[in-house]
């Protein structure tokens, strides 16, 4: 138990000589980002993910073969979307250079930006989740998401990648000494896990007793706190930011 509060505390507060300095404490964040704008995109938007592909890919399926309250145009533009940000994403970094820190920072600046766009087009439109305003927010949404996603597969923290959790769970499990393993660093994967959980409730709280839009304000502050947060704290070129 002991171990496993300390590995989520160093996730948390990362130690002074870590190699990965502030990028997973700000990973975990971006990890709430994800479960906030799909509680947004799944209960507006219409039972369609903008950060969690699996899910789209599942959803065109029962689209196709008739299900009720699945949209086949949605979802595949929401994957499209999803990958042309992170096409767009491997573009960037390869032009800004090694600089972690600065990579997220511009990164998570430009997903901000997308955003932002989103929040807005929903505060000023009457319906959400039909017509074309649905499809413009399902393509900014994933944009930005595919962003995200392509930037920490970048950075190439361990078990924070963000979004895709199964194989987080799946190696907290198959890693643990009940299955023989030589530990399962619970702490930081099953706060990953957390993040995703906490995101979701809070966005879909925001949605269903306050505001639809509400929720994407939340994502767009938490974007520019990350963005401060990586480009302060790289301004001195500490050990951390240089790729791995």
């Amino acid at each position: 138990m002991l171990t496993t509060a300390t590995d989520a505390w160093h996730t948390l507060v990362p130690p002074a000589d870590d190699r990965h300095g502030p990028l997973q404490p700000l990973l975990v964040v971006l990890t709430v980002v994800s479960g906030l704008v799909d509680a947004f995109s799944y209960l507006v938007l219409g039972h369609v993910f903008v950060a969690n592909m699996t899910g789209n890919v599942v959803f065109m399926a029962f689209a196709l073969v008739g299900a009720k309250g699945f949209s086949l145009a949605a979802s595949s533009l929401a994957l499209g979307a999803f990958v042309l940000g992170a096409v767009s994403s491997g573009r960037l970094v390869t032009h800004l250079g090694p600089r972690r820190g600065r990579m997220l920072a511009i990164s998570t600046a430009c997903e901000a930006v997308l955003v932002t766009g989103a929040m807005v087009i929903g505060w000023t439109a009457t319906a959400l989740g039909v017509g074309a305003i649905r499809y413009v927010l399902v393509l900014l949404l994933g944009l930005a998401a595919g962003l995200q996603n392509g930037t920490a597969r970048k950075l190439a923290v361990p078990d924070l990648t963000t979004t895709v959790l199964t194989m987080t769970i799946t190696g907290a499990a198959f890693e643990s000494r009940l299955a023989g393993g030589s530990g399962s660093r619970i702490g930081r994967r099953g706060l990953s896990a957390f993040a995703m959980f906490a995101g979701a409730l809070i966005g879909a709280a925001v949605v269903l007793h306050v505001s639809e839009v509400l929720g994407l304000l939340c994502v767009v502050l938490l974007l520019a706190l990350v963005t401060v947060v990586a480009g302060r704290t790289s301004r001195s070129h500490p050990a951390w930011d240089r790729a791995t």
